[in-house]
């Protein structure tokens, strides 16, 4: 429960609530005006993290050598390689597959699904188990233009306008166009997608949208998306194999400089072992544990960035990799949730945001960059959030509001998910407010890709939050969701065709990563300056200093 003093703020979020609730009773439930673009400009310039100094560098090194990246994103591409070629027989191959998907989210599940009905063989490598991704954390949506009053070219400038005009045109196009099918497809596969009375599908709005096209499955529509396409990739194994808790740490080209197979090291019996295929899906995800200028994430375990890198090394082009989505409403109180995404479909059901003393700020489903940087300028900048014991500020997010607009039993029925969490540190959110603050929730950059997931490097395919452009610099709420399923799909079928066209793959070799580690040597870094990282690395520093030995390279680290 939260402590007296925070209760005092409370009650003055319960003091003006009335006030608010008639207002939107009378003109609608979002009832802060929208910015105007000057307005939004000013706001992300002067509190969104992206536009601090700090928070970009040049990088130097790789096929984006010169360009300014987040300096995270610059640091962990400026890093060696964890095996040489030496460690290996190429000679001596452990898999061959028509398809290697790397990566087992629903981006790489869908591929799979989609390779496989093509008649390839494939194979799955991913770093923890089948759906241990974001893909199954995501909680709000799936946007698609399935309405009468809808159509994909709204949905595209939705897109691109969330996007500041920065999309690659032909990636925004595939994703609108796609999408009406990709929910057909989903709910062909067993998705339960929520139904009005009538039958039809549920449709609610989402930040940046002028349409109602955001389609669910309560509270934990990536789950239940997902957990489908993970039954499906199970009763399929005649064509698709997987192996578990196997990250891969280098890629394999061929004598024709194509991406053509990887090397995986087993996390249990700690062995490497070579895997060789016609062509290669990186589906890996983004690089929420990368945790940017030290923001709490939304994201799972493996997020580490381990694909950018990847195929970096290769040669691999990247877009966009300068931008990062802060989700406006993460949890900060308690504490065992900081961090923790609570869904913008809370906001798109009526919650406001407000600051301590119960005040509307901020129109509640601006874009995410704006309403993130609105949220920070609230408590930071005009020190009207609200701080924790463990020395936090938050806003207010007036989840009571809801059911006071849309009726009692609203938020068990359509967040029972979010009911759960918090009553399991005994807060009612019917009843109280939740505490949030602006958390790290997803790469907006990525490897660039065309409309067929092609990288400018023969063989590699991309899916997912891996990629790059879909979204320029700023991602809707609910594209996400519906990009891993359009892309995932269009890599599939895309690497299938190539590898049914590919007689033979040739002998693979890592020779790109002695060139690389030798430009890396040129800034006189440390050997132990390694990457993937494969995992987080919360070792604080005074233990980091007296650790001896990676068991993965046999590198003093």
């Amino acid at each position: 429960m939260y402590p007296e003093y925070m209760m005092e703020s409370i009650n003055k979020v319960e003091r003006t609530r009335p006030q608010r609730l008639e207002l939107a009773r009378k003109h609608g439930k979002m009832i802060y005006p929208r910015m105007s673009e000057e307005e939004r400009e000013t706001v992300l310039n002067n509190y969104h993290p992206d536009y601090k100094k700090e928070s970009r560098r040049e990088v130097r090194v790789g096929p984006n050598k010169g360009e300014i990246l987040t300096t995270e994103v610059a640091d962990i591409f400026e890093s060696y390689g964890r095996v040489n070629k030496e460690m290996f027989n190429f000679d001596k191959v452990d898999y061959e597959t028509d398809v290697l998907i790397i990566g087992a989210g629903s981006a790489g599940m869908a591929a799979a699904l989609i390779a496989s009905e093509k008649g390839s063989d494939v194979l799955i490598a991913t770093k923890l188990r089948l759906g241990d991704a974001n893909s199954m954390m995501a909680q709000g949506g799936i946007q698609a233009a399935t309405q009468k009053d809808d159509s994909p070219a709204t949905h595209y400038l939705d897109v691109i306008g969330g996007g500041h005009f920065d999309n690659k045109p032909e990636l925004a196009k595939a994703l609108v166009n796609d999408a009406p099918e990709s929910i057909k497809w989903l709910e062909e596969l067993g998705v339960m997608f929520d139904k009005d009375e009538d039958g039809s599908m549920t449709v609610k709005s989402g930040g940046g949208t002028s349409r109602n096209r955001m389609h669910s499955t309560r509270d934990y529509t990536g789950a239940g998306i997902c957990r489908v396409l993970r039954d499906e990739v199970f009763n399929r194994p005649e064509k698709i194999k997987y192996l578990e808790y196997s990250p891969v740490v280098e890629l394999l080209l061929n004598e024709k400089q194509e991406v053509s197979g990887a090397i995986i090291y087993h996390l249990d019996n700690k062995q490497y072992s070579i895997i060789k295929a016609k062509s290669v899906i990186m589906a890996t995800g983004g690089f929420g544990r990368l945790h940017i200028r030290g923001f709490e994430t939304t994201n799972h375990y493996g997020a580490t960035a381990d694909g950018l890198v990847l195929t970096y090394r290769v040669g691999a082009k990247m877009m966009f990799m300068d931008s990062v989505q802060y989700h406006p409403t993460g949890a900060v109180f308690p504490e065992q949730i900081v961090g923790f995404l609570c869904t913008e479909k809370i906001r798109a059901l009526g919650a406001q945001p407000v600051n301590c003393d119960g005040e509307l700020f901020v129109y509640p489903l601006e874009p995410r960059d704006v309403e993130a940087s609105a949220f920070i300028r609230e408590s930071q900048g005009r020190d009207l959030g609200v701080k924790t014991p463990a020395g936090l500020v938050g806003i207010w997010l007036d989840t009571p509001l809801i059911e006071d607009i849309l009726g009692e039993g609203t938020i068990e029925k359509m967040l029972p998910a979010m009911l759960r969490q918090y009553e399991r540190f005994g807060i009612d959110v019917r009843k109280y407010p939740m505490l949030v603050y602006p958390t790290l929730h997803y790469q907006n950059g990525g490897i660039e890709i065309n409309d067929k997931c092609e990288t400018n490097v023969p063989g590699l395919f991309v899916a997912g939050e891996a990629s790059g452009g879909i979204h320029g610099r700023n991602r809707l709420m609910g594209n996400s969701q519906l990009d891993i399923i359009v892309f995932g799909k269009r890599a599939g079928l895309q690497a299938s065709n190539r590898s049914n066209d590919i007689q033979k793959v040739g002998k693979v070799h890592m020779d790109h990563i002695e060139k690389y580690n030798a430009e890396v040597a040129k800034l006189h870094l440390p050997k132990s300056k390694i990457a993937p990282m494969i995992l987080p690395d919360y070792i604080p520093d005074h233990v980091k200093a007296k650790q001896l030995v990676s068991e993965y390279s046999g590198t003093l680290i």
